[in-house]
C-alpha cells in the first residue's frame, strides 16, 4: 500500500503529500514501511481507503479470560479492565494518521523518550480503567517531562502491562499455548525501585519487606532515573506489542488468537524449581538490548513436559557439586552463558533450618576456558533475590572471568600455584566472587576491590568486609542459540571417541616384547650388574 494508496484518497494538499513522504522516510527508517503498507491494506475499508475504528482496536485489543484464583502478588481488580482498553489509545483511520500513530509510538527516539510514552500510556489507561494515577505532564508532546508519583499498586501494574505487552509476542513464536500468561513474581524489581526511590527505616530487613505492606509514593523523576539506569529494555516493550500486533494483521490470524488467559502465578512456576524463574529471566533481559535477552526469555516459555529444559548446561543438586563435573558439563560451550548461585551465609545455614537465602547472577558473553588467569570482553553481574540490582562493565578493566582446574598428571613443581576455582571481577587474590574448587563456598568482597564490574551490593546488607558464604545451588544456562549448543554436543562426543581410543590397547605391540627395549631397561633396573650381551 503506502504511496500507491495514497494517491487514491480524495484530494490532498501539498502539504499533506510532503508530510506523508516525510512519514513514509521515518517508517522506511525503522524498517517497518512494509508491514506498515500491508496491515493498513488489510484493515482498511476499500470503499472509503480508511480504516474503521472498530477494526484497528479490533487489532491491537487484548481480551482477557481471567482464570486465576491466588497470585503470589495480589492482583488489581482493575489490571484486566486496565488492559482491555488498551486499543482505545490508537485511533488513526486514513494512512497519514496511521503513519503519525506508529512514529509517536514506535519512531526513533531517545529512552527517556520512550519510557516516558509508556507512563502516558499506562496514566490514561488506568483514567479510564477508573482507578486514575497521580502523574503528570508538562505538556502533549512527546518528550515533556513526567512528574507527581507511583504508588507500589502502579509499579506493579506499570511491570505486569509492559510484561503481557512484551511477552504475548516472544511467548507465540515458542510455545504451542501461546495465550496462556502468567503474571511473575517482579517482588525483587518492585524492592529495587522502592529503595532507589524512597528511603526504608534503617532497622527494615529487606529481605523480610512485605510488598503489599508498603504505602509509599515514589517520585516520577526518580523512578524514571532508576528505570533507565537499571531496566532500559522496559521503553521497548510496547513497540514489541504494537510491531507483533501489526504482523498479526498481515496474516490469517487464528481463532481466539486476540485472547489472553492470565493463569495463577504459582501454577506456571510450579514444575519449574530452577533458581532462574520467569520474574528472574525478565529482570535480566529488561538490563539487555542486545539479542541475548532473547534467549533469556526462552526460559519462561511453559514447557511441554515436567523438567525439559534445552538450555540448561550444568545444576549442582543433579550433575555434582564438585569442579570436574562442572566442567564437564560447559566445556566446548562457546557462547553466552548466564551462571546463578543461591547462597546463605555460613552461621546461618548451620544453626538455622530456613536461613535467609539470597540468589546473585553472571552474564559472561562467551563459555568458559581452563586457564590462570583473568578472561573475557563483557559481563554482568546480579543481585537477583530478594532485591534485583545489575553491576554493568565499567570499561576500565577486563578481569571478566577465571575459571582454572587442578593440573592432572603434571610433574612440574609450582612454587606460587594458581588458585583452582571460578572468580568473577577483582584481581587475582583479591576476586569479587570465588567459587570453591569444591563448589561449597564462596567468597565475596566489597565492590571497591573491582575496576570491571559497577559497584552495587550483591546481596541484602552487604558490607565492606570479605563475606564467606555457603553455596546451596549453582545453575549454568547457555544462551548462544541451538547452533552454540550442536557445536558442543558435536565437541563432546569427539573428546568421548579420544577418550575411547586411549582406553584401547594395542595388543601386537605385547608381540614384540621380548625384543623391545622396554624390556632391556627394565631388566637393567632390575639386575644391573647382569652382563648384557650386545648382538653385533
Amino acid at each position: 500500500m503506502g504511496a500507491s494508496s495514497s494517491s487514491e484518497q480524495d484530494e490532498i494538499t501539498e502539504e499533506e503529500e510532503l508530510e506523508q513522504q516525510e512519514l513514509e522516510s521515518l517508517a522506511a527508517s525503522t524498517g517497518a514501511l512494509s508491514i506498515l503498507q500491508k496491515s493498513f491494506s488489510n484493515l482498511s475499508d476499500p470503499d472509503t481507503n480508511s480504516i474503521p475504528i472498530p477494526s484497528l482496536q479490533e487489532c491491537f485489543r487484548l481480551t482477557f479470560k481471567n482464570s486465576t484464583s491466588t497470585m503470589t502478588s495480589p492482583l488489581p481488580e482493575c489490571f484486566s479492565r486496565l488492559l482491555t482498553h488498551l486499543a482505545d489509545e490508537n485511533v488513526g483511520v486514513h494512512w497519514i494518521e496511521f503513519l503519525r500513530g506508529y512514529i509517536r509510538c514506535c519512531g526513533r527516539m531517545s529512552l527517556s523518550v520512550s519510557l516516558n510514552t509508556v507512563y502516558k500510556l499506562y496514566a490514561g489507561l488506568s483514567a479510564k480503567a477508573g482507578a486514575p494515577s497521580k502523574l503528570e505532564f508538562e505538556s502533549k508532546d512527546d518528550d515533556s517531562k513526567t512528574s507527581g508519583n507511583f504508588t507500589s499498586d502502579d509499579v506493579f501494574m506499570l511491570l505486569w502491562m509492559c510484561w503481557i505487552m512484551s511477552w504475548t509476542s516472544e511467548i507465540s513464536k515458542h510455545s504451542k499455548h501461546p495465550m496462556d500468561v502468567g503474571l511473575p513474581n517482579i517482588n525483587h524489581l518492585i524492592l529495587s525501585a522502592v529503595t532507589s526511590c524512597v528511603e526504608l527505616s534503617s532497622d527494615a530487613d529487606v529481605g523480610k519487606v512485605n510488598i503489599s505492606d508498603l504505602n509509599v509514593q515514589l517520585p516520577a523523576e526518580k523512578l524514571h532515573a532508576w528505570a533507565l539506569a537499571t531496566v532500559p529494555n522496559l521503553a521497548h516493550c510496547f513497540t514489541q506489542y504494537i510491531h507483533d500486533r501489526l504482523q498479526r494483521c498481515t496474516v490469517p490470524e487464528e481463532p481466539d488468537s486476540s485472547h489472553v488467559s492470565i493463569v495463577e502465578s504459582s501454577s506456571t512456576e510450579s514444575h519449574n524449581t530452577c533458581l532462574l524463574s520467569s520474574g528472574r529471566a525478565w529482570a535480566i533481559s529488561l538490563t539487555l538490548t542486545s539479542t541475548v535477552n532473547k534467549e533469556i526469555l526462552k526460559t519462561c516459555v511453559p514447557k511441554d513436559s515436567v523438567g525439559e529444559f534445552e538450555n540448561l548446561l550444568y545444576r549442582s543438586s543433579v550433575h555434582g557439586k564438585v569442579m570436574n563435573r562442572f566442567w564437564s558439563s560447559v566445556d566446548g560451550y562457546h557462547g553466552p552463558l548466564l551462571v546463578l548461585i543461591s547462597a546463605c551465609s555460613i552461621e546461618s545455614c548451620e544453626g538455622d533450618s530456613n536461613p535467609g537465602r539470597w540468589i546473585i547472577g553472571v552474564l559472561t558473553d562467551q563459555g568458559f576456558e581452563n586457564k590462570d588467569a583473568f578472561y573475557g570482553s563483557s559481563g554482568y553481574l546480579y543481585a537477583l533475590s530478594p532485591i534485583f540490582h545489575v553491576c554493568s562493565p565499567t570499561g576500565r578493566d577486563k578481569n571478566f572471568v577465571y575459571s582454572h582446574l587442578q593440573p592432572a598428571g603434571r610433574g612440574v613443581y609450582e612454587p606460587y600455584p594458581k588458585p583452582v576455582g571460578v572468580a568473577f571481577g577483582g584481581a587475582p587474590g583479591n576476586e569479587r566472587i570465588f567459587i570453591s574448587q569444591d563448589f561449597s563456598t564462596m567468597t565475596i568482597r566489597y565492590h571497591a576491590v573491582d575496576k570491571t564490574y559497577r559497584p552495587g551490593s550483591l546481596f541484602p546488607n552487604q558490607g565492606v568486609l570479605t563475606y564467606e558464604a555457603s553455596i546451596l545451588e549453582v545453575e549454568v544456562w547457555g544462551l548462544g542459540g541451538g547452533k552454540v549448543k550442536e557445536q558442543q554436543d558435536a565437541y563432546r562426543k569427539r573428546e568421548e571417541l579420544f577418550t575411547e581410543q586411549r582406553r584401547k590397547v594395542d595388543l601386537k605391540t605385547f608381540g614384540a616384547w621380548e625384543d623391545s627395549p622396554e624390556r632391556m631397561m627394565m631388566d637393567m633396573v632390575s639386575n644391573p650388574n647382569k652382563v648384557h650381551r650386545e648382538d653385533r
